[in-house]
């Protein structure tokens, strides 16, 4: 297979994983060397607030642990709001629960490693 053959072969077959079914997808490539590298990013929203403590310990265990669902929740843009929400659960479990050190074990192990 020619260079250009597998490229189109790439490209097409690239589209046909990651394309939304309700929207059709453009791709763009940018040349690095001889290669053409799909343009990729997130959207992340510029205004979302950072993640907070248990949102990123949340986000480190799932890569360190876990990294097929890792990558799973990253590419489909499930990460960021998924580790917001347990960072929301967190805060309200920490104001509910008096004893700080029993509710940051209670907080790891029913929110953070799972």
């Amino acid at each position: 297979m020619t260079a250009d053959g597998w490229h189109k072969y790439f490209s097409h077959y690239y589209l046909r994983i990651i394309r939304k079914k309700d929207k059709p997808m453009e791709l763009t490539y940018t040349q690095v060397g001889d290669y053409l590298l799909p343009n990729i990013r997130l959207s992340e929203s510029p205004d979302a607030p950072p993640l907070g403590r248990y949102g990123m310990m949340h986000k480190a265990y799932l890569k360190e642990h876990k990294p097929a669902l890792y990558n799973q929740l990253l590419l489909s843009e499930r990460l960021y709001p998924l580790c917001r929400e347990v960072d929301e659960a967190a805060a309200s479990r920490l104001r509910t629960i008096p004893d700080r050190e029993v509710a940051n074990e209670i907080i790891l192990s029913e929110l953070v490693y799972v």
